[in-house]
């Protein structure tokens, strides 16, 4: 088998893919596939990111976003990186892409992106409270993450858990539905 000599990709950290009801991708996902929810997040300005295991610690994440564009085919790029604005993305399209880095070389990995001319995002320490641009790492960090584009323009992420997930507090928030109204499930 090939190894990669340049990074230590272990795999996907998550695909983020755009749900246009929460509640019902929580009830597919999770009670229909057995894939269990890991984490929930509010996020500011009402929108939604939800993670379910789907096995080797690799997440299938899921945004909801309110008064995003309902499916559209060839609609799939976000208007951004992260750090720099509009990151909604039509239902139904992949938001972007995140491989698992380690920890340990989290930084360096980043700092070997940039010195091939690659573009990437500020550091992004996300927490349970609004997604935080990293200044120092902090301990209610979950996953430590940056963005980038591939030559299509796809966005794709570099990330790294922090700690393992899966605590009753991490999947505490209950899904919006279609409407907008939390709802429990």
């Amino acid at each position: 088998m090939a190894t990669n000599e340049r990074f230590q990709i272990r795999g996907v950290n998550h695909i983020a893919l755009v749900s246009s009801d929460m509640a019902r991708t929580v009830r597919f996902y999770r009670d229909i596939l057995g894939m269990p929810l890991v984490k929930t997040i509010d996020m500011p300005g009402g929108a939604q990111h939800f993670f379910f295991d789907m096995g080797n610690d690799d997440c299938l994440a899921f945004f909801w976003f309110p008064g995003a564009t309902p499916a559209q085919p060839g609609v799939s790029n976000a208007p951004d990186l992260p750090d720099r604005g509009d990151i909604t993305t039509a239902h139904g399209s992949m938001n972007h892409l995140a491989f698992d880095v380690p920890l340990e070389h989290f930084e360096e990995y980043r700092q070997r992106l940039i010195d091939a001319g690659v573009d990437v995002s500020m550091i992004l320490d996300h927490d349970d409270s609004e997604w935080q641009v990293a200044r120092e790492f902090h301990p209610g960090v979950f996953v430590r993450s940056f963005y980038f584009r591939d030559p299509d323009g796809i966005l794709l992420e570099f990330a790294s858990w922090t700690r393992e997930m899966g605590r009753p507090d991490d999947v505490a928030v209950d899904p919006v539905d279609a409407s907008g109204r939390h709802t429990p499930v």
